[in-house]
């Protein structure tokens, strides 16, 4: 296991294009850290790079304290995982979670082959597959396979490269409580590619988000989603995405399509002589506005909106409702579509409620929000003016406890499970 830590790292092609712009980010020793962002912002460049697969144009990368820039893959000792398995169809399971371990040509004897595999296999539960090739098992049992492999290289850091991609639904979820385990159950440091924020937030002890290149933010994923740094990490991270709204500063009240929103004398000061902002608001922070109201919540904003069309999913009832938008500031949110791969929809509010709603289409609807949980952003630069960095940094060291609790819990499991064997 080994630290990474990637300073200033840029990749220019020799047809100019400039791939990865100056990216910073510490990996520390047994941390899972995520690399996610729409397609194209130059986070499976970043990834190969680290692995020696893409030449570093500009910067410095160190592995275990050493730098690697001019190291071969294989003298980097780290094991990457590929979207597309790159299994070797001729081979039995054994065989191909071996592989790596031949190559080292008389380094391992049969005895400690046999070990390592035997010790893969049970790690991701395939022992009853090893005498199978690969075309007679599942997406999920190959990938799995793919996994082995890795671990047997016992290298200082696991690289995935959208690992599930080419999964179902359904697989996708089991393999990453299947990586999660396998990762917490070894401590090895873990880099992760994804388009997929939901993986993204399930997985990673951080996330860094890109950006055509550039690095938006580092952080838990509670500390992302609380307090997103920009406009599109606010867009790019959350299912359904974050509600974005014009606001119109009229005295001291914030005036949205849906409501008028007091100002508070904290806002005020951030908001500073803008007269048109941005304002978002997560979905989940609206309810129905007559159980609202029951239990007398203050800090709310009360409103009606006719609901467009509704969508019960069992767990929750999805309400959409059009609004009109400030054409100042449509440009902005435009753009955002365009960067997160969106695709023009109409512009419409969606609103979570409790799956016991009554709400319907068509319906003119009393909904409620929480007017503390809204988000302001500069239409002009994207920046979150109510970003808190203080509390962003409490939550990040409250995961980082976690994270170590973890790993300390996962060790003591382990250890368990060996003195019952012995």
């Amino acid at each position: 296991m080994a630290a990474i830590t990637l300073t200033d790292i840029q990749k220019r092609y020799p047809d100019g294009f400039h791939a990865v712009k100056g990216v910073s980010l510490d990996i520390a020793d047994g941390e899972f850290v995520i690399l996610v962002g729409p397609s194209g912002c130059g986070k499976s460049t970043l990834l190969r790079m680290i692995v020696g697969l893409e030449d570093i144009s500009e910067g410095e990368l160190t592995i275990g304290g050493e730098r690697v820039n001019e190291r071969a893959p294989r003298d980097r000792h780290l094991a990457m995982v590929f979207q597309n398995y790159a299994l070797y169809p001729h081979l039995t399971v054994f065989e191909n979670i071996a592989f790596p371990l031949r190559l080292t040509k008389g380094q391992f004897t049969e005895e400690q082959i046999r070990e390592k595999v035997s010790f893969a296999a049970k790690t991701l539960e395939l022992q009853d597959h090893l005498d199978r090739k690969p075309a007679n098992l599942s997406g999920g049992q190959r990938q799995r396979v793919a996994m082995g492999r890795a671990i047997v290289r016992e290298a200082q850091a696991f690289l995935f490269d959208e690992p599930l991609s080419n999964l179902d639904a359904k697989l996708r979820g089991q393999m990453r409580t299947e990586i999660a385990r396998m990762q917490r159950r070894l401590g090895t440091t873990t880099v992760y590619v994804t388009h997929d924020q939901t993986e993204a937030m399930t997985l990673g002890d951080r996330v860094a988000v890109l950006r055509k290149g550039e690095l938006q933010q580092v952080a838990s994923p509670r500390a992302l989603y609380e307090h997103p740094v920009n406009l599109f990490v606010a867009g790019f991270i959350g299912s359904p995405p974050m509600n974005f709204l014009p606001g119109e500063v009229s005295g001291d009240v914030l005036r949205l399509p849906i409501a008028d929103v007091p100002i508070s004398a904290a806002l005020r000061q951030r908001l500073g002589d803008r007269r048109l902002v941005i304002v978002g608001i997560r979905p989940e922070h609206f309810e129905d506005g007559a159980v609202a109201s029951r239990q007398n919540r203050e800090g709310g904003v009360t409103f009606h909106a006719d609901v467009d069309v509704t969508e019960w999913l069992g767990s929750d009832l999805f309400a959409y409702i059009p609004f009109e938008t400030n054409p100042q500031v449509a440009g902005k949110l435009e753009e955002l579509d365009r960067d997160l791969d969106g695709e023009g929809l109409r512009t419409q509010l969606v609103v979570a409620l409790a799956s016991d709603s009554r709400v319907r289409d068509g319906d003119d609807a009393e909904l409620w929000f929480d007017a503390g949980k809204i988000l302001v952003f500069d239409p002009e630069t994207g920046d979150n003016l109510t970003f808190d960095a203080d509390q962003a940094r409490t939550l990040d060291e409250q995961n980082e406890q976690d994270r170590k609790a973890s790993l300390e819990r996962a060790h003591a499991r382990e250890q368990k499970q060996q003195a019952r064997t012995a």
